[in-house]
């Protein structure tokens, strides 16, 4: 069951949930933050140049990535900049396009630098640490850890996979990425029709995957095998969270700018 909880101007991305019933979601080429209410009021939460993937912290602090800033960006829970987690680097090597995060039960932070070839997984850790835990990805993009958090999952969007990372410490990777599960290929045949982009885990160890041009979801049983598509009624499905085992919330659009779109699906 799908429904539809605000329409944007641009494509969105960056979905996220508070403790008391209010959703996020950030809007990149609209250089906005918006916050629905409880009641499914839409209203500007705060502003950067391309915000991206977001996260929600437990003291309800927000870390945005900012694309065009090479940055992950801390905002207070009104919405208040705070400061720069990270800017332009990481471990003294650049990075050009942060795209989405997550933390590990810790607070450890890692992100991803989406570009073509090159991309990178990147670590920060509490104590201020920085590494780059995978390099030579082919436009790294959502990211999500296992439940025992003993792995880092990584969509690797213009191969069209999942990626497993297999970690003996925060940060710190025990062999090379491997790949978990290819994914459906669009029968149009262009590239850019198959791009794995957000994932989330449900408590079944099962993995969702937004496919973006595939209008989907897919979930993947805890052994690496696809169970089902979902059909999210956006061509340009980009991200997506848990409200519960059996309730998302996805984010998207129809379109780059945008329209955008943000809705609620129950499976």
């Amino acid at each position: 069951m799908s429904e539809k909880i605000a329409d944007l101007p641009y494509y969105t991305e960056g979905p996220a949930a508070d403790a008391y019933g209010n959703l996020f979601c950030t809007t990149l080429s609209g250089g906005s933050i918006f916050k629905i209410n409880s009641h499914n009021k839409l209203s500007e939460w705060a502003k950067s140049v391309c915000p991206n993937g977001q996260i929600i912290l437990p003291g309800g602090d927000h870390l945005v990535c900012d694309s065009m800033l090479a940055s992950v960006i801390r905002f207070s829970k009104e919405g208040k900049f705070l400061k720069n987690e990270i800017e332009g680097y990481c471990e003294d090597l650049p990075i050009y396009s942060p795209n989405d995060l997550i933390t590990d039960r810790m607070g450890n932070l890692y992100f991803t630098d989406s570009i073509r070839h090159n991309g990178k997984v990147c670590f920060l850790g509490i104590n201020g640490e920085q590494k780059i835990v995978a390099a030579d990805l082919d436009y790294p993009n959502g990211l999500v850890l296992s439940t025992d958090e003993d792995c880092l999952y990584v969509a690797e969007s213009y191969e069209n996979r999942i990626l497993r990372l297999v970690l003996k410490a925060p940060g710190v990777v025990d062999k090379s990425p491997e790949v978990y599960v290819n994914l459906p290929v669009n029968p149009s045949g262009n590239e850019t029709d198959n791009l794995p982009d957000g994932l989330a885990l449900n408590s079944r160890g099962e993995l969702l995957v937004a496919h973006y041009g595939m209008q989907a979801i897919q979930l993947i049983s805890d052994k690496g095998k696809l169970l089902l598509s979902i059909d999210t009624g956006m061509p340009l499905t980009s991200n997506l969270c848990f409200l519960d085992d059996h309730t998302i919330i996805v984010s998207g659009g129809f379109g780059e700018p945008g329209p955008g779109g943000l809705y609620k699906i129950s499976f």
